[in-house]
């Protein structure tokens, strides 16, 4: 488009225009045709901007990932303890004996299966949920406490070292030990159990739809075992959740199930027993179940040569401690 002298006319009965040129007496409006500047494309390349986040992404979550697994290798090298074999109670929940028997023996994942950047970030979104939900818990009412009068978590070890380390160890979010009466039409009991997670939408509407018994049976068994062995069993556990998607909260109360937690406590003594993971009876008769799929040890699992008989375990693996 040209703009001429007749343009530039009118243009100054515009009171803002002229205002300008009235300022700016020397000036002028040129002559600018198409032909000798481009028109401005103000779309976005799209394929410049995918690759761009994809390597930003790559780049950040292999930073991520290396610091934080250096740090994991240096404090089980400075750690002699964390160098013991051990398994969380929150893992109990999964049925598969050979896969807890890998993680009690601390036994390397396969190739590729290390933690990354991405898994990283959901384990730090998972301790950030946790500190804004009790947040949210306090400012609703509830007394809550997430750490004893000595500054450490509420936790327990059972079927214990000589030293009373546990070989099977558990951890809770929190204990609430006051609160409103009711919820709802729902009668609270105190003290109890808090456990809270932060998940994506899927898992989210999975276990609102189904609860936590069904929607994730690792959960429930998590549960049933802090309550059992930190002496809160008389009252239901509060099991909180918040969608990472949507910001909604999910919250239900777990009654104790003592079959449950006897059937959890059960298949931990058995994993702690074996001389080796593969004494221990797989989930799946072949490496193509859902189960065997997401394992960090399916190759591992799979190519080893079944184990003789199981050996006879020391008679003190038995023991309990508590701290």
């Amino acid at each position: 488009m040209t703009i001429d002298w007749f343009d530039m006319m009118q243009a100054k009965q515009d009171p803002v225009v002229a205002a300008v040129l009235d300022a700016f007496p020397g000036s002028y409006i040129c002559a600018i045709t198409p032909k000798e500047t481009p028109a401005m494309d103000f779309t976005p390349n799209s394929v410049a901007a995918s690759s761009f986040a994809e390597a930003f992404d790559d780049h950040v979550s292999h930073v991520v990932a290396d610091g934080k697994n250096e740090e994991r290798a240096r404090y089980f090298a400075d750690n002699e303890d964390a160098r013991r074999p051990s398994i969380g109670a929150g893992r109990l929940g999964n049925e598969c004996k050979r896969a807890l028997g890998y993680e009690y023996h601390r036994v390397p994942v396969d190739e590729g299966r290390e933690p990354n950047g991405k898994l990283h970030r959901i384990f730090d979104r998972g301790h950030d949920a946790e500190e804004r939900m009790a947040e949210y818990l306090r400012a609703a009412g509830f007394t809550l406490l997430t750490h004893r009068a000595d500054g450490k978590q509420f936790r327990f070890d059972v079927v214990a070292y000589e030293d009373g380390k546990g070989r099977i160890k558990g951890m809770a979010d929190g204990v609430v030990t006051a609160g409103p009466e009711y919820i709802g039409r729902t009668k609270m009991a105190y003290p109890c159990l808090w456990e809270n997670k932060e998940l994506g939408n899927k898992s989210f509407n999975k276990i609102k739809k189904d609860g936590v018994q069904k929607g994730k049976s690792e959960y429930y068994v998590q549960c049933q075992l802090n309550m059992l062995y930190l002496g809160l069993h008389e009252s239901p556990g509060l099991f909180t959740m918040k969608s990472a998607d949507t910001q909604e909260i999910y919250a239900e109360l777990i009654a104790f199930d003592p079959a449950a937690a006897q059937e959890a406590s059960d298949r931990g003594v058995q994993v702690v027993k074996a001389a080796s993971p593969e004494e221990l009876p797989r989930i799946a008769r072949d490496s193509t179940g859902f189960q065997c799929k997401i394992c960090d040890h399916k190759k591992r699992c799979w190519s080893a040569a079944e184990a003789p008989a199981p050996a006879r375990a020391p008679t003190n693996w038995l023991g309990k401690a508590n701290s």
